[in-house]
């Protein structure tokens, strides 16, 4: 049977979850989760959560799922620590050297590998294995297809089947950092694509704003797949929205028909869809209306009903025992190995109404509030004895409440710790200049550049097997294939390196975890991107372990915070270039206008353009301002290399800014640029 996975923003949408019939429900704590404007967590609360979640034989997944900074690891590691010891069933994580941590510290606990990690293909799912992950947590963007090939390896799979969908793939979205430090991977989401966007200067429009997803109505395909886990979004939405989508899901596992009726009065934007699992992803674009928070409002006090009353879930049977000056015992068990023994007041001499099986079952079977439904009761006695209905019900209460403490110990897991943990990684002052490495869409955009001072060259796998023949040796020795940052075949890529490589290509981009694995099948030399995410000195570490020869950190790191990571293996930064703000599979233009009349950009509310750049089965919304810092290169000098991106300038304007960066030249920036995050870092 499939799990059902719930989220809970806070306890009452975790008492929701749970009497709903949720098989496991995702908390966050108050730091490390991806969900950081929810209510969330304090210790006590998550302490609160373990034994209502373990009393109910339900599990409770927590999320540490942000990026990690080095000045926070001890305080990452002590809270891992502290929630363990609170019964947490598993961890889900995003950040690699996060979770290389937890392995070390907590070794027995389950790790699942956040969708933020972007885990789309067989290849990510295997490399997450590797690495000690027991399950993925699937990005959004895949078909029917892609979920039952990855559902196919020894490693768990955990899909999302209802809930709100974001533009832009999970862990590659840097819109709202960029343009207020609010970073989605730091779980500061501040939503901007949700505010009007259009291809046609349409003030009203919103581009980047997807329909809700549901998946109520596939449930036995995702079982035929063989999907583990079926997971709802929503640690923002209220504790009524989690109980109509645990109550709808569950009816649908248990085999029958889901209202979506009542699942789109709760929450929706402008209706569902299921365009990634069917594969038709012409009608996924939709906005909350004024209709559906009117039709959400009319449904919630019904909706509240279905968590008012305690969930069932298990039977108590009774055995009593009344002696002569002897108080009275209660045994009580569930059916499910847990039991427990308490004793309650001397019984006395019955005058008229001894008590019998009969009179104690109506006191014992009142377990309106407990979690258990009355079973069996056995009594024994050697005389005419009775107690008070007082004392019988304390008697009861006291059993229900024993036999609870039995069941919270046996389902709260226990793990070996050892705290033992030294984040003081060496550091040793690299002041020399760093080398200047490009990135580039069109192999035309360098033909007036000087490239003799350039240590690389990234260019797109399909550019490069399209000129082939024209790419003369000393290009050749400098290039570094750039894959698709999304991988949509998953056999036509890998076939596509092989052939690069028998060219006598040696340098590969790791823009995903995946392509790790398929740079060692291949023999590349790997070079990881910022789209890894590598924000502390462990993940440099394990990178490194896994065969990176060198990488860009991640975008969202101030400079100091850039020079104060370890040198496990050499580091660079982007240093210009229109950063990629969403990695999107339904481009937005198409949708709007059709790709006849392109624009090539969109425009905000405030008439900002950003650039789309199209990459075959996907796009990249650009950010309108380009990063510069030929001014400032003193200031990057303790970094390995420095990353320039060219995406759509011409081969005049690539050799300018080439000749700006090899030069150091101290030349004032053209206006409308940007600083990125290495001044203002993010929150």
């Amino acid at each position: 049977m499939m799990e059902l996975l719930a989220p809970a923003g806070n306890p009452e949408a975790l008492e929701a979850a749970v009497k709903c019939g949720a098989d496991a429900v995702y908390i966050g704590g108050r730091a490390f989760s991806a969900r950081q404007n929810a209510s969330n967590f304090d210790m006590n609360d998550i302490r609160n959560a373990a034994d209502f979640c373990h009393l109910h034989n339900v599990k409770l997944h927590i999320a540490l799922n942000t990026i990690i900074f080095d000045s926070q690891l001890e305080e990452f590691a002590d809270t891992a620590v502290k929630y363990a010891q609170m019964g947490a069933d598993a961890f889900i994580v995003q950040d690699i050297g996060a979770a290389e941590c937890l392995h070390r510290i907590i070794p027995d606990i389950p790790l699942h590998a956040s969708t933020q990690m972007t885990i789309h293909t067989v290849k990510g799912a295997e490399t997450a294995k590797n690495l000690g992950f027991e399950r993925v947590v699937l990005s959004r963007e895949l078909s029917y297809e892609q979920i039952s090939e990855i559902s196919r390896l020894d490693i768990e799979t955990e899909v999302f089947v209802h809930g709100a969908l974001c533009m832009s793939v999970s862990g590659q979205c840097y819109m709202s950092a960029m343009i207020g430090s609010r970073s989605a991977n730091r779980g500061l989401c501040a939503q901007p694509c949700r505010l009007p966007f259009s291809a046609c200067k349409n003030r009203d429009f919103n581009a980047l704003s997807l329909k809700d997803l549901c998946l109520a109505e596939h449930i036995r395909e995702l079982e035929n797949a063989g999907v583990d886990s079926l997971k709802i979004e929503g640690r923002m939405k209220r504790p009524e929205y989690v109980a109509a989508a645990v109550t709808e899901f569950r009816k649908a596992l248990d085999g029958g028909k889901p209202d979506t009726q009542i699942l789109k009065s709760v929450f929706s934007r402008s209706g569902f869809t299921d365009g990634y699992f069917t594969g038709k992803r012409n009608d996924m674009f939709g906005s909350r209306s004024k209709e559906d928070v009117l039709s959400a409002s009319k449904v919630f006090p019904q909706i509240h009903e279905l968590y008012r009353r305690e969930r069932k879930c298990g039977t108590a049977d009774f055995r009593i025992i009344m002696k002569k000056d002897t108080p009275a015992l209660v045994h009580i068990s569930d059916r499910c190995g847990n039991s427990a023994d308490i004793s309650g007041d001397i019984p006395q001499t019955a005058l008229k109404h001894p008590a019998d099986t009969e009179s104690l079952s109506r006191q014992f079977s009142k377990l309106g509030d407990t979690v258990y439904n009355f079973g069996n009761l056995e009594y024994e006695t050697d005389s005419s004895l009775m107690l008070p209905a007082s004392s019988l019900n304390q008697m009861r209460r006291n059993a229900t409440a024993a036999l609870d403490r039995e069941r919270i110990k046996k389902n709260t897991p226990s793990y070996r710790i050892y705290e033992d943990y030294n984040f003081n990684f060496p550091k040793f002052l690299n002041l020399k200049y760093p080398s200047v490495r490009i990135s580039i869409n069109r192999l035309n955009q360098i033909e007036k550049a000087d490239i003799s001072g350039i240590q690389y060259i990234a260019v797109p796998a399909d550019e490069i097997i399209r000129y082939s023949d024209r790419i003369s040796d000393d290009i050749k020795n400098k290039i570094i294939i750039k894959p698709p940052a999304f991988i949509t075949d998953e056999k036509k890529t890998e076939k596509m390196l092989s052939e690069l490589k028998n060219l006598g290509f040696k340098r590969l981009v790791c823009s995903n975890i995946a392509y790790i694995s398929t740079g060692k099948k291949y023999g590349f030399e790997m070079h990881g991107s910022f789209r890894l995410n590598i924000s502390n000195s462990c993940s440099l570490k394990k990178f490194a372990e896994l065969g990176l020869s060198d990488t860009v950190v991640s975008a969202e790191l101030k400079i100091n915070q850039i020079r104060s990571l370890a040198d496990f293996m050499p580091y660079g930064t982007v240093a210009y270039g229109r950063f990629p703000l969403m990695l999107v599979r339904n481009c937005p233009i198409k949708n709007e206008t059709g790709c006849g009349k392109c624009t090539g950009h969109l425009t905000d509310r405030t008439g900002r353009k950003f650039p789309v750049l199209c990459c075959q089965e996907y796009a990249e919304i650009l950010n309108p301002e380009k990063i510069y810092m030929a001014d400032r290169l003193s200031e990057l000098s303790q970094t390995d290399f420095l990353l320039l991106l060219f995406t759509d300038e011409s081969p005049q304007e690539t050799a300018d800014i080439i000749k700006k960066y090899i030069s150091s030249s101290d030349t004032a920036p053209a206006a409308n640029i940007t600083r990125g995050l290495l001044y203002r870092g993010v929150e």
